[in-house]
């Protein structure tokens, strides 16, 4: 689960992480009142969506003018934000963040993640501050510092040394480097008790006062550990996720939404990705990936098809099961009983493989629905792509 910088800036305060006085805002009236209390030389007007690249968009202003700042809001409130992240139908405007400006001598990048090769916590930092971390790191990889923390010990003074004096800080700036290992701790706490997968703060400026200052950051949490944290939970935003994903999380389904025409429901992620894959090789291109788990039942199948048939660029729909934990049979049960209770006007085919595969697949050629089975996976997908056409 992400969450808008606000938030983000919230919670850095929370664990001592020093960020610039803000406050969201969600209308002119009340960017006049909170620039009036803030009442500093230089006004900062962030648009607040999940997405990188706000500023190249239009979506961050910056005045000297206290007056201006409720013209700001007007503009960006209700706007649609177009960034290399969101899309070409790009995100609504929905609430702003106005904060105090800075006075930067120097940006810095500083993350914190799980390496997946390691499995330990992992801070990622550079000097090119500002950037996209993705385009230093192809350029210039020399660039990139990497700071693995054992979690037997956890987040040690030692580790803030190292990646200090990777920096170079001693010669940018030696004043910060007690407060820059300090801070590294409370991101490593934040990380920890929060149960975050990332937590990332890009610009991490220093200022002309010689201070450290996260100027942007932006986190996001573990899905599969939100239960634990009540105050993460509240921060939820329905307005950045798709209504179909919304209600797939209801239905504790993995949806995610995507621009092709064929509907894939499919038994296991790495089978989902899989499928995907032979969609684009057969010619056509996928509407989602739709993963409903290892122990998919009737419910959870009529769920996945409802979720499918209210996207309205889905002509067809191409179910993959592996049975493994579920015997096929009993998913083949499933989808004709969801079948008969979901409506299903667009092509269908199923693939069944695995245990009882030809017990399923006789099932469904003799439920008297109209359905294409098969047993082959490239045969599957070019069932479905020739029943749907070719992807435009």
């Amino acid at each position: 689960m992400n969450v808008h910088e606000f938030q983000a800036k919230s919670l850095f305060a929370q664990f001592g992480v020093p960020v610039p006085r803000g406050k969201e805002i969600t209308s002119p009236d009340a960017a006049t009142a909170w620039a009036n209390e803030l009442n500093t030389p230089v006004f900062v007007v962030k648009a607040q969506i999940h997405a990188g690249g706000r500023g190249k968009a239009g979506g961050v202003k910056i005045t000297k003018d206290k007056a201006a700042v409720a013209g700001l809001a007007k503009e960006l409130i209700g706007k649609t934000l177009v960034t290399h992240q969101t899309g070409p139908k790009g995100r609504v405007v929905h609430r702003l963040l106005m904060e105090e400006g800075a006075n930067i001598a120097k940006e810095l990048y500083l993350s914190i993640l799980v390496d997946r090769d390691t499995g330990w916590a992992t801070f990622i930092a550079s000097t090119e501050g500002g950037m996209e971390i993705e385009e230093v790191a192809q350029k210039t990889p020399e660039k990139i510092i990497k700071e693995a923390i054992d979690p037997a010990v956890g987040f040690q003074s030692h580790n803030g040394r190292n990646v200090a004096f990777a920096l170079g800080l001693q010669s940018i700036e030696p004043a910060v480097i007690n407060p820059f290992v300090q801070l590294l701790g409370n991101l490593y706490r934040l990380f920890m008790e929060k149960n975050a997968a990332l937590v990332e703060i890009n610009p991490l400026i220093i200022t002309k006062e010689k201070t450290l200052v996260a100027l942007d950051g932006k986190v996001s949490f573990d899905d599969n550990a939100i239960f634990k944290h009540e105050d993460v939970q509240k921060m939820r935003d329905l307005n950045e996720e798709d209504p179909l994903e919304i209600e797939a999380t209801a239905s504790n389904l993995n949806y995610v939404k995507l621009d092709g025409n064929i509907g894939c429901m499919v038994n296991g992620a790495g089978l989902a990705m899989a499928t995907m894959d032979v969609i684009k090789l057969a010619g056509s291109e996928p509407a989602n990936f739709l993963d409903v788990g290892g122990g998919a039942t009737k419910d959870t199948v009529a769920a996945g098809f409802r979720i499918l048939l209210k996207d309205p660029n889905v002509k067809g729909i191409f179910i993959n099961i592996f049975g493994g934990i579920v015997r096929c049979e009993r998913i083949a049960h499933g989808v004709i009983e969801a079948a008969k209770e979901v409506k299903i006007n667009v092509p269908l085919v199923v693939r069944l493989q695995g245990t009882n595969a030809p017990e399923g697949r006789k099932l469904l050629a003799e439920s008297g629905l109209k359905v294409d089975v098969a047993d082959d996976l490239w045969e599957a997908a070019q069932k479905i792509v020739k029943l749907t056409g070719r992807a435009a």
